[in-house]
């Protein structure tokens, strides 16, 4: 077994990340939770609402993407350190957050489909199936605070070119 990653100091960078992320959860569970219960009254706004959280969320994946292709110049940024959180990239309170957010938004999202499977009649397209769009949210807003303010380990140096005349 490998030891356990050393977790990087608190020092309370990304607050706002945090705070949009449970906002956004919420915000489904808000419209999810009734959806699944009562498809024909509810399902339209949690079409809207999945609908805008996975397009914010594109966005958002797209700036924390690009924010980590610059930074990747001086650290080394794998994919599960982004994302995920994982390796010791952020404290283990953003961890905590960032991850229960999405794992929030997953549940609520399967959940919520499957029981839409048994309040929607056969014959009609699941609608509540839109919300398995929304963990996107809170997957871009976790990649977006490691890019911002993730811990990642420093980039060697490259080695020098053979064959390769200094230019001066």
């Amino acid at each position: 077994m490998r030891p356990p990653v050393e977790r990087p100091a608190d020092t309370g960078e990304g607050g706002a990340i945090i705070t949009a992320s449970w906002i956004g959860s919420a915000l489904f569970a808000l419209v999810a939770i009734p959806a699944a219960i009562a498809p024909d009254t509810f399902a339209p706004f949690l079409i809207v609402v999945s609908l805008g959280l996975f397009v914010a969320g594109m966005v958002v994946f797209v700036i924390a993407f690009l924010t980590a292709v610059g930074r990747s110049r001086e650290v080394l940024i794998g994919m599960g350190g982004l994302f995920f959180l994982a390796g010791g990239t952020a404290p283990a309170r953003v961890s905590r957050h960032l991850v229960g957010s999405f794992g929030v938004e997953c549940v609520l999202a399967v959940a919520t489909t499957v029981i839409g499977l048994f309040t929607v009649p056969a014959e009609v397209t699941n609608p509540v199936a839109f919300g398995v769009l929304a963990p996107l949210y809170g997957l871009a807003l976790a990649g977006l605070w490691a890019a911002r303010f993730g811990h990642f380990a420093e980039r060697p140096p490259e080695p020098a070119a053979r064959g390769r005349r200094p230019t001066s």
